[in-house]
């Protein structure tokens, strides 16, 4: 009797739906952002919970208005609400295209070393160094808050 062993296990359903389940969830969230304004009085978001707490501007404060602005086509008023609202989109795009094909069994690809380390080390100082600045009360840095 011969015994054959298969070099990776078998993709299961549920690995291969997350990524489809994922996007239908992230598709219906678009839609509620697109038909709501943030920004208008009586919206029914949640208020950022460090700025409630602190009153003080997070990095990520101004996404979800940056995002219903870019979902209009209003990219100046997306930046006025948040510097990163374009570069955290994009990174959730290609995290999902990047994460697809893997579920599927595609081989994950490789990437060099260095953009692994310069992310985990560059990525959390400009993010600090976002948040410190959006907050100095000073003319230049006043418009980095949202």
């Amino acid at each position: 009797m011969q015994v054959t062993v298969s070099a990776s296990p078998p993709i299961g359903l549920a690995r291969r739906i997350g990524p489809i389940a994922c996007a239908a969830g992230v598709a219906g969230a678009v839609a509620v952002v697109a038909s709501n304004n943030p920004s208008a009085g009586g919206f029914h978001f949640p208020t950022c919970p460090f700025h409630q707490m602190t009153g003080l501007w997070c990095p990520a404060c101004g996404l979800t208005r940056g995002t219903y602005q870019l979902l209009h086509g209003h990219v100046a008023a997306a930046l006025s609400y948040n510097l990163f609202t374009p570069v955290v989109l994009a990174g959730l795009i290609l995290a999902w295209c990047a994460w697809l094909p893997i579920s599927w069994g595609a081989r994950p690809r490789a990437f060099p070393s260095w953009t692994r380390r310069t992310l985990i080390s560059i990525a959390p100082a400009v993010l600090i160094g976002y948040g410190v600045l959006r907050n100095i009360p000073l003319a230049p840095l006043r418009a980095l808050a949202p």
